[in-house]
């Protein structure tokens, strides 16, 4: 069965995509939109490579657009760990009416998404009521009613969401706060030199292996030009070093190294005071070899001397 997905005209009208997207970031939209993994829901589960291939982009490119989308139009999330994408006004044009068919569907849907955390972020603009019940249900684990029947009495979930809906903008602001600083490619292309799409590719497996922590690449790199290096070669060796022992938190590798440190302090010391030893060997015997025989008339009047004590 064929699959189809609406672009409203008011896309061409909206005054973010007017004023902020550039002609690429429209082309990127509109993939994420309309790609065969999109689902009724907004939610679907995509990798960067599958991405690239469709658009004819690096890895490199697409993560630049990511973090665009994600940081400065704030339009999508994208969970690292779980590959899964959520665009965040889907449900305002797309989830408006409830028929049974679509509701099986979204059931479904919803039944498959890992982060439970990214339909939160979409339920928060869908206007149908039974559709944003069905999306509680699943994020918090119960379904609340809409309304109840009471004369006095009138409630909703717009309190509450207004109230997660907070939490989630000061949320967002600290994750930005963290991203804008510590971007990995950012950090190589300031500081080694051109990021090539090899480079890329390599700096993007690294970080799925670290869950997608930045700040864990950076720190490598930082550690590389510490010790003038510029190889990215050698900022993989620290980072093999670090997997193979299992410190894959941005904590427990700064104990690592500052423990690395402390032994190295340890046997500098230890080698200095053995060297201080041989040293101090080597002197005593230029002394001895500095001493003059004594001659045999000097001798012989030691010994003289000698007889003459009283003892």
């Amino acid at each position: 069965m064929a699959k189809f997905r609406y672009v409203h005209t008011e896309f061409w009208q909206d005054a973010k995509v007017l004023e902020e997207m550039t002609p690429e970031d429209k082309y990127f939209y509109l993939y994420l939109l309309t790609n065969p993994n999109t689902t009724q829901i907004g939610v679907y589960q995509i990798t960067k490579k599958q991405m690239a291939f469709d658009l004819g982009y690096s890895i490199e490119s697409i993560n630049a657009l990511l973090d665009r989308f994600i940081n400065n139009h704030k339009v999508i999330k994208y969970n690292e760990k779980t590959r899964e994408l959520a665009i965040i006004n889907w449900g305002k044009y797309n989830l408006n009416k409830a028929g049974k068919p679509v509701m099986d569907c979204i059931k479904k849907e919803l039944a498959d998404v890992k982060d439970k955390t990214l339909l939160w972020e979409v339920m928060n603009h869908i206007p149908n009521e039974d559709i944003v019940n069905e999306f509680s249900r699943v994020v918090h684990g119960t379904c609340y009613d809409t309304y109840h029947d009471t004369s006095t009495t009138r409630t909703t979930i717009r309190g509450e969401k207004e109230k997660e809906e907070e939490k989630e903008e000061e949320k967002e602001k600290e994750e930005e706060e963290v991203k804008s600083s510590a971007n990995c490619f950012d950090f190589y292309q300031n500081n080694f030199g051109l990021l090539t799409p090899h480079i890329s590719q390599k700096i993007g497996s690294w970080l799925d292996d670290f869950n997608g922590q930045h700040e864990i690449i950076i720190k490598a790199m930082e550690i590389t030009l510490e010790r003038n290096r510029r190889a990215f070669s050698y900022t993989e060796g620290i980072l093999k070093d670090w997997y193979f022992h299992k410190v894959l938190t941005l904590q427990d590798i700064e104990a690592y190294e500052n423990e690395k440190k402390s032994k190295v302090v340890v046997g500098l010391r230890t080698k200095q005071n053995k060297r201080s030893l041989f040293e101090q060997g080597e002197e005593s015997k230029k002394r001895q070899a500095a001493i003059k025989p004594m001659t045999p008339e000097e001798e012989e009047a030691m010994r003289r001397m000698e007889e003459e004590l009283p003892f």
